[in-house]
């Protein structure tokens, strides 16, 4: 293309030249000096006509502006073409001797058990090295009930500015030593830790130390309401947006896809099950006094339409779908509704990643904390630890590229959620290379 750009400049300024020499040597110089005189203002003329349109082709120094927009979209298109391809050979040899667990575009937190990833995921966000990063409150939520450990998600960012523990029938010594070692410093209300769920009183006295508020549920969809009300206390307001998800257990995965969002953003969580809608949840929609926007997290198979026409009752009603668990993920990561500012609407490169697979989803909601701090990150579903075609399509959509230099950018990171035997390091090495920045002209980092 420069080659092109440069000949075009070339033909134009050879013309100007050979105008000019025609001009100077025609006949009856002294006697025409006004038509000498008109023809240097016309080459004048003519020179910055040319200029003009030379600008046009080439504005930035040698790149036709609608031919480079033209040629970008072409190259664009076709990286991704190539990008949404899986590699065609696999190195059996690549975790010969293997000492790492991150790549240059990778982040993993290694490790299959819940209660040890919310500690990894707390240590990683916040170092607590100094006051600033220190946290606010520390939410400790119950493993073994994943409704309510999703729902208390919403309360990370605000009012607390921390991390969401596992405690599993008992408050363990490493959570506690990881709270010792958090040092919370307080929400504005002075609570140091939050407790989620129904604790043992002896569980509660491990805690003597800091400044306690419990919040219990009657159920999943009592839990939730109450959270948003917690919420509310804090925002002051009721936000006018909602998330309406399944606390059936077959509708984990889908219902999981909104954990970074709502630890991110001021949307809650609300419940509705296969019966149709709780109590609790139409209380909670009602609270809105001006109206609400629903989000229903899941295809029909998971919120049924019943349900869907049921909640269009209480206000204006919208459905985030995908065919499966990882289809919903890239759904829900895509999606974006201008009027409200809902939703990651990530479709471009340049953005932080949640991998976890489908086998963990108690390791994704532990890690939803990365859509709080850092690259915000939103979760993409491995299916059963592997990348599969909706994946790689959405990750060529994102792919990065650069025009004339990497450093440049844009970039992408992801931070892997689970050991090797959940997410294999081939699975690792090839997001890696899906988030590689590589150059929009198709040359590969041989040629820099």
């Amino acid at each position: 293309m420069k080659t092109i750009v440069v000949n075009k400049r070339f033909l134009l300024i050879s013309f100007l030249v050979f105008s000019l020499f025609l001009t100077a040597c025609s006949p009856d110089e002294s006697d025409n000096t006004d038509e000498v005189d008109h023809g240097m203002n016309h080459g004048d003329e003519m020179s910055e006509e040319m200029t003009e349109k030379m600008d046009e082709e080439d504005p930035h120094g040698g790149h036709g502006s609608d031919g480079m927009e033209m040629d970008e979209e072409d190259s664009r298109a076709n990286l991704e073409q190539i990008a949404a391809t899986p590699p065609e050979t696999i190195n059996d040899n690549a975790t010969n001797g293997l000492k790492v667990v991150n790549t240059k575009n990778t982040t993993r937190l290694n490790e299959d058990d819940p209660v040890q990833m919310s500690i990894l995921a707390s240590q990683t966000i916040w170092p607590a090295t100094h006051e600033e990063n220190q946290p606010g409150t520390v939410i400790l939520a119950p493993l073994n009930q994943w409704q309510y450990a999703l729902a208390s998600l919403t309360l990370v960012h605000h009012p607390n500015d921390g991390p969401m523990l596992y405690w599993d029938e008992e408050i363990s010594e490493d959570v506690l030593n990881e709270l010792n070692r958090l040092q919370p410093k307080g929400n504005s209300e002075g609570v140091q830790v939050l407790v989620v769920g129904d604790v043992e009183d002896k569980e509660l006295n491990k805690l003597d130390d800091y400044n306690v508020e419990q919040i219990k549920g009657e159920n999943s969809a009592d839990f939730a309401k109450k959270v948003e009300e917690r919420f509310s206390e804090t925002i002051a307001e009721v936000h006018p947006n909602v998330i309406i998800g399944s606390s059936e257990e077959s509708a984990k995965e889908y219902t999981t896809t909104v954990a970074n969002w709502i630890t991110h953003m001021n949307e809650s969580l609300l419940y509705v099950n296969n019966e149709g809608i709780p109590q609790e949840t139409i209380d909670a929609l009602k609270s809105r006094e001006d109206g609400v926007t629903i989000y229903i997290a899941g295809p029909k198979t998971i919120i049924s339409e019943k349900v869907a026409e049921e909640l269009k009752t209480y206000g204006t009603v919208h459905r985030i779908e995908g065919e499966n668990p990882v289809a919903q993920s890239i759904e829900f990561a895509s999606y974006k509704d201008t009027e409200t500012g809902f939703g990651w609407g990530i479709t471009n490169p340049a953005h932080g990643f949640v991998f976890s697979s489908t086998e963990t989803p108690e390791l994704a909601v532990a890690a939803a904390p990365f859509a709080h701090l850092g690259k915000h990150a939103p979760l993409l579903w491995l299916d059963q630890g592997e990348i599969t075609s909706e994946l790689y399509e959405y990750m060529a959509r994102v792919k990065p590229a650069f025009i004339e230099e990497p450093t440049e950018g844009p970039y992408n990171h992801g931070y892997v959620v689970g050991s090797f035997k959940n997410v294999s390091f081939t699975t690792q090495g090839i997001l890696d290379e899906k988030m590689e920045i590589v150059s929009l002209g198709g040359e590969d980092h041989g040629g820099h």
